[in-house]
């Protein structure tokens, strides 16, 4: 049987060359000058002895060895991740890093408990956050720019994966003072006479809400608009009006204090917040156990996310 050389730089190689399609970009993520990453390639293809991938003057592609081989080299590399968590208190010596792309709206109420019990837990692991609009994060996930994505919209991507985490309504945010702000709930149609303030029409939670109330006669007119649901949040603060925003948008430490969140009837409208990831990808032991955390608070209905 041939002596097989393949190390596990080698198989790290040949798989982020496989997610990013570009030998420029995994050189980049793997922090390695392109000729040092060819060489691992070839490296591995002369181990092998097949051709792993198929290299043009625009694109790689996988050839169909390379393909069958994908599945297996993902899950030699997780394997070997996790035997390394596994280790007698390795979990706080591990270094590493996972990146997160998150939508700005799940940050204030969900994402500071999770991180902090994840810190808690392994602290050696660099947590990064590439906080975007929704579009922009199903693209940095699809790229792979990012492990795995916290979205509303993903559920009808074919290349991703989306998992529901949480169902999160749409209340009426005000100030505390305001007429409105001590009721159980209020009717669309009782925003008519308010000064509304609005996200802009690029925004995704704008664009579910136009969805939903698309047969809603006599909506609320705009009297200010932003781009941001939290800029839009700092102006109602500023007394400046009303708006309609994701419950979890709002910062724990404004509520009850400034500012009141009461529910909206007729309709009643919510997003589900979820977890993509792209098709078939295995996450590293690291980035899992994140996303393990993130399902069992999110739906946990005793986490603090859930059932405000």
């Amino acid at each position: 049987m041939k002596n097989m050389n393949v190390e596990m730089g080698d198989l790290r190689a040949f798989v982020a060359v496989a997610d990013l399609g570009s030998f420029a970009a995994a050189a980049r993520e793997l922090h390695l000058s392109q000729p040092a990453l060819s060489r691992r390639i070839i490296k591995l293809e002369t181990s092998l002895g097949v051709r792993l991938l198929n290299r043009t003057t625009r694109r790689i592609e996988l050839s169909a060895p390379g393909r069958a081989f994908l599945g297996r080299a993902r899950q030699v590399l997780n394997d070997f991740d996790e035997s390394l968590l596994d280790v007698t208190d390795a979990a706080n010596r591990l270094t590493g890093e996972v990146t997160i792309a998150c939508v700005p709206t799940v940050i204030n109420q969900l994402m500071p408990q999770v991180l902090e019990a994840y810190q808690r837990r392994y602290p050696g692991i660099l947590v990064r956050l590439l906080d975007e609009g929704a579009s922009d994060v199903l693209t940095r996930v699809a790229r792979g720019e990012a492990d795995f994505g916290i979205n509303y919209l993903g559920a009808q991507e074919g290349n991703l994966v989306f998992e529901p985490l949480h169902e999160d309504d749409f209340v009426l945010v005000c100030p505390t003072a305001h007429p409105l702000a001590a009721r159980a709930s209020v009717r669309w149609a009782e925003l008519g006479g308010q000064r509304y303030i609005a996200v802009n029409k690029a925004s995704g939670n704008r664009m579910l809400l136009d969805l939903a109330l698309a047969r809603i006669p006599d909506l609320p007119k705009p009297v200010l608009e932003a781009r941001h649901v939290r800029t839009v949040i700092d102006l109602v603060a500023a007394g400046l009006g009303v708006a309609t925003v994701p419950r979890l948008a709002i910062p724990v430490s404004a509520l009850d204090t400034c500012l009141a969140a009461v529910p909206l009837v007729e309709p009643a409208i919510t997003r589900t917040l979820g977890l993509v990831t792209r098709h078939g990808q295995l996450l590293s032991p690291a980035a899992q156990r994140l996303f393990d955390l993130l399902k069992q608070y999110g739906l946990d209905s005793e986490s603090p996310a859930a059932g405000r």
